[in-house]
């Protein structure tokens, strides 16, 4: 599902880099195509943001974003120019609506516009819209079953005004949950019988916060986000160690921290992220028919921090491993292998929206 911006045209499949937004930074992902379905990764880069330069997915701060794109741009040597882009679920309206069977392209845009004022609080001209259509409908197969996205104007407009300049050409506007599952399904496809009827608990856990999602066959059952993430720990590292949060921020990945730092305030920041998963899979069983996860998936910035996935397995009784969108990919000669392992589930959202290249 995405509000797109342009077209991909001449050659099938043009270079496109996935690039992604967050809070704490911009990452980049530039994939190939090596056979049906089977991809390599050539590239991948990120870099910092300064503090406030994002905040709740709104670009605060365009000049310092679009440096930040430019450098990460340079530092991964692609030369692609067109890129994908993610809105923040919570930047988007998303709503499935029945619309009759045999429509024209020109009727269904009419007809979705039309659907469209009634779920959007906002006036049309003030948003960018798009559909798609899923299928017949369950019910009338006469019908068809039709996503409709809808965002406001200015959000999508700052991240186009970010990419251009940096001398980018954004072509396709995607939602970040969509571009992760897009990347998950990739390997959920790995698991015994392709991971067909198997609930999977994907947890993306950010800067500020987490996003979780439950998946079954492709499709999400259940999303929510709440109000954890890494940013909790750099906090704690500010204020017991006196550093400035860039800094602390810097060790906090090196580990260059006084001997304490393990007991004090790693320890119960994972005991808190281990809670935070348990939590959420309780508000999943009390508000659906579900009452199982075969597998969690741990994501983001933090999904690696060493014992959290043993612990959120402790304490949910789920298997649970950190996933690496890459499984399974080949790898570009100047690809670094051990910093991809470090840093992989990082770029679940990046490299989902590099994989709009091919679809």
């Amino acid at each position: 599902m995405a509000l797109d911006l342009g077209f991909l045209v001449g050659q099938k499949n043009p270079p496109l880099v996935g690039l992604d937004i967050s809070t704490s930074g911009v990452k980049l992902v530039e994939l190939s195509e090596v056979g049906k379905s089977e991809f390599r990764l050539e590239r991948f880069a990120a870099e910092p943001l300064p503090r406030g330069a994002v905040v709740d997915g709104n670009i605060e701060n365009i000049e310092q974003v679009s440096e930040a794109v430019r450098r990460v741009w340079k530092k991964s040597g692609t030369r692609a120019k067109l890129v994908a882009l993610g809105l923040p679920p919570a930047a988007v309206i998303t709503k499935k609506i029945i619309l009759p069977g045999g429509l024209s392209e020109d009727e269904l845009e009419v007809q979705v516009e039309s659907e469209a004022n009634q779920y959007i609080p906002f006036a049309l001209d003030e948003v960018s819209l798009d559909f798609d259509v899923i299928g017949p409908a369950q019910n009338s197969p006469e019908d068809v079953e039709v996503l409709l996205a809808a965002a406001r104007k200015e959000k999508v407009e700052d991240r186009v005004a970010v990419a251009e300049a940096a001398g980018l050409r954004p072509t396709v506007m995607d939602i970040e949950s969509y571009a992760a599952r897009t990347a998950i399904d990739r390997i959920t496809a790995q698991l015994p019988k392709a991971g067909q009827g198997q609930i999977v608990g994907l947890f993306q856990i950010g800067a500020q916060v987490t996003h979780v999602s439950m998946l079954l066959d492709g499709q999400a059952i259940y999303e929510r986000e709440q109000p954890f993430g890494g940013n909790q720990l750099t906090q704690d590292i500010v204020r017991a160690y006196g550093l400035s949060f860039e800094d602390a921020e810097a060790k906090k990945r090196t580990g260059e921290l006084p001997d304490g730092y393990h007991q004090e305030l790693l320890q119960p920041f994972l005991e808190n992220a281990a809670l935070e998963v348990t939590r959420a899979i309780q508000f999943f069983f009390t508000s659906t028919p579900y009452t199982h996860i075969d597998q969690i998936f741990l994501a983001g910035g933090c999904a690696n921090i060493a014992g959290l996935a043993e612990l959120v397995g402790e304490r949910s009784k789920i298997s649970v491993s950190v996933v690496s969108p890459f499984k399974g990919m080949q790898l570009a000669s100047n690809v670094r292998e051990k910093q991809l392992r470090a840093e992989a589930p990082a770029y679940l959202v990046a490299c989902g929206l590099a994989m709009r290249r091919f679809g």
